[in-house]
């Protein structure tokens, strides 16, 4: 018998295999999502409107939604049928941020569905999420600058958001080796120490420097093995993995919709500096949710550097 075919937004053929799953653990989306890739939009119509204001969540949700195959298309469908909707204008901005990005789409015209998005909903920071998507790869860092000081002015925690510019600082790269003073380190200092006690932010130092290592692996400036590496054996390192992971231990972040993703970035480090009973501990608690960052960087393959180092920290515990 064949396998059954897997689904448009990479659901897992197994339920027990790792997997890059971008909706990650949010069934009400994989449901949407899946309807709306049969040009069922009245769906996402319902899933948006119970996700109200919670910032992360919906972005979240539609920049997932914006990947889905068709999804312009059957944007544009809603539009036609409800032309006030922001929640249409804003689908379709993710939508055509997504194939610019794929080449399959202008740049310029996921601009400007992304201001047309912004105007419709002022107050919603995720039109400007997806322009700093879009800014991140194609845009200046001005403009980059500018779509994140408008995600924070709506929502000064908006977790995605800082996530993106964390890895838009670390590739600023100057000279030969990494800088402990290197802004990026400074950014998700200060980052962590604006946000609540609870917000997940707590974790962005330890994003940082996974995103620094990816982008001195890529300049030959680190060992593409990050085994090799002693990037996360450094004392800034050891300190901000530490600080993460007790704040792990004391919140876990686990009612936020991109949690799995810390917990990947978190494993990461963990693992990586050899602390293999915490790796353990956060590898059961991702399960089979696994990121693309950081498990991809110096062009590793997501799902068999995820599973080595799952299997090998479960080895030693």
């Amino acid at each position: 018998m064949n396998p059954p075919p897997s689904s448009p937004l990479g659901r897992s053929r197994r339920k027990d295999a790792p997997a890059l799953i971008p909706i990650l653990d949010d069934a009400e989306l994989a449901t949407a999502a899946t309807a709306l890739t049969h040009g069922r939009w009245g769906e996402v119509r319902t899933l948006l409107a119970g996700t109200g204001e919670e910032w992360d969540l919906r972005g979240h949700r539609l920049t997932v939604l914006g990947t889905a195959p068709g999804c312009a298309a059957w944007a544009r469908d809603w539009q036609l049928a409800e032309p006030d909707s922001g929640d249409a204008a804003t689908l379709l901005a993710c939508a055509t941020v997504h194939l610019a990005l794929a080449g399959k789409g202008s740049i310029q015209a996921a601009a400007d569905a992304c201001g047309t998005a912004a105007a419709m909903r002022p107050d919603d920071p995720t039109p400007w999420l997806a322009a700093l998507i879009l800014a991140r790869r194609t845009g200046t860092v001005d403009e980059r600058e500018q779509a994140f000081d408008q995600i924070r002015a709506r929502h000064p925690d908006h977790h995605h958001a800082h996530h993106l510019m964390t890895a838009c600082l670390a590739e600023l790269q100057q000279g030969d080796r990494d800088d402990p003073l290197h802004q990026v380190y400074d950014f998700a200092a200060w980052a962590a120490e604006q946000a609540p006690a609870d917000s997940p932010l707590a974790v962005l130092p330890v994003i940082a420097h996974a995103e620094r290592y990816r982008v001195l692996a890529a300049h030959g400036l680190e060992p593409a093995d990050p085994a090799a590496s002693g990037h996360w054996s450094t004392r800034r390192a050891r300190q901000a993995m530490k600080a993460a992971f007790d704040w792990w231990l004391e919140w876990e972040g686990e009612g936020h919709p991109r949690s799995k993703v810390d917990l990947n970035f978190l494993a990461h480090a963990k693992f990586y500096e050899g602390r293999m009973a915490e790796a353990a501990a956060l590898f059961h608690r991702i399960g089979n949710h696994v990121t693309p960052e950081p498990w991809s960087y110096a062009g590793r393959h997501p799902v068999k550097a995820f599973k080595a180092a799952r299997a090998a920290a479960f080895s030693t515990t």
